[in-house]
């Protein structure tokens, strides 16, 4: 007999009923270490008392009021945004698959109002994932996610990650953009190199073609810059946020700059929701914290500290990871054994973490963490590996 809840995650079966900072409480009171955050949502843990605040102050006002009228909280994030990055422009949604679907839809309408309407080819990268819609599983590289969910909607091609040669092959008088995650997630924590980013940018220029990053995961502060693409300073046309942006609330951005968002008139795309003063109350809250003069560093600090920690248990401990990978406080290990044996032990230990491609597990602690914390996780991984290496 089906659940009451559709079955299509396959649970744990734990359930938490409150947190705080880096923790997890079930609902028998024992405490976890969060170091999944909800995969990459919970930015700045649970319960963070500035998020908190403005929250409440913002439900004792309005919750929700349509898109047809002027909301004074979304043109605030709006222009905190366009000011911290490269864009012009920010259209607001709910979820990262959301996010990237209004960015296919930006590309492809720019082309379509510069009389190229055949541009409507994307080009995307091995391994990647941008969602589970129907259009961003087309994107998205994962043919166990796309079965029997067809028939596909065309105009994607896939080249192997990192590799410029092949991308360079894809390109032609009908691809209308770009498509990469600067930092794969869910592919297996694999950054791209900063040359790479560079070269792509020259490409899509070359070929007239624009550049979307799928910042879903790795933007918002989670890399040690406020936006991945920093690292490389090289520029996309467009890109998608959602995850951290909201400090696990639900919240989604399309941010493109005026050239490339010049398609995009009133009643070309929409959402109900995006963009709602509760969502906007938790999102400028999540960037006052992030804007804070010494916070990048420190997340840039805590990710070097775990992740020579890291480094250390892999080469103290070859038969159970094989190496580690990441930037900043988005960090993966490579394990010799399932990941999905060595992602239960650890929680066993009250650690929790998240598994991803190639056999990598995802060790993506809030931003905010503390380094006892930091220290904490780094000791409960090494018992785990003493107890599987006896």
């Amino acid at each position: 007999m089906i659940t009451a809840v559709m079955p299509t995650y396959g649970r744990i079966d734990i359930s938490f009923e409150r947190g705080e900072g880096s923790y997890l409480y079930d609902t028998k009171g024992e405490k976890y270490l969060d170091f999944a955050t909800g995969i990459a949502t919970n930015s700045l843990g649970h319960a963070h008392p500035h998020l908190v605040s403005k929250l409440q102050e913002q439900a004792a006002k309005l919750w929700h009021v349509s898109n047809l009228y002027n909301i004074p909280e979304q043109q605030r994030f709006a222009d905190r945004l366009v000011a911290n990055s490269f864009a012009d422009t920010v259209f607001f949604c709910n979820s990262g698959a959301e996010a990237i679907e209004g960015c296919l839809k930006v590309a492809r309408k720019y082309h379509f109002e510069n009389n190229q309407p055949e541009r409507d080819q994307i080009v995307c990268a091995a391994g990647a994932f941008h969602g589970r819609t129907l259009t961003t599983l087309s994107a998205g590289d994962s043919e166990k996610y796309r079965e029997g969910f067809g028939p596909r909607p065309g105009g994607f091609q896939h080249v192997s990650f990192d590799n410029l040669n092949e991308m360079r092959a894809a390109m032609s008088h009908k691809t209308a953009a770009i498509l990469v995650e600067p930092i794969q997630g869910e592919g297996g924590i694999n950054p791209c190199s900063s040359a790479y980013l560079k070269s792509l940018r020259d490409i899509a220029d070359e070929f007239g073609a624009l550049l979307i990053f799928d910042e879903v995961q790795c933007g918002m502060s989670r890399s040690g810059k406020l936006f991945a693409y920093q690292i490389a300073d090289v520029a996309p046309d467009i890109m998608g946020l959602a995850k951290g942006i909201g400090g696990g609330f639900p919240v989604g951005a399309v941010l493109a700059t005026e050239k490339a968002a010049s398609g995009m008139t009133p009643g070309t795309h929409g959402s109900t929701y995006g963009g709602n003063p509760l969502a906007m109350a938790a999102a400028n809250a999540v960037l006052d914290i992030m804007l804070e003069p010494s916070f990048l560093e420190s997340v840039k600090e805590k990710g070097n500290h775990l992740k020579s920690k890291l480094e250390s248990l892999a080469k103290n401990y070859p038969s159970v990871f094989d190496s580690v990978r990441g930037i900043g406080l988005m960090l993966g290990v490579k394990c010799v054994g399932p990941n999905l044996e060595l992602m239960s032990a650890f929680r066993e230990h009250k650690l929790l973490s998240v598994v991803a491609g190639e056999n990598v597990l995802r060790i993506l602690p809030p931003l905010n963490v503390k380094m006892t914390e930091l220290n904490e996780a780094a000791s409960i991984i090494e018992n785990v590996c003493k107890q599987m290496t006896k």
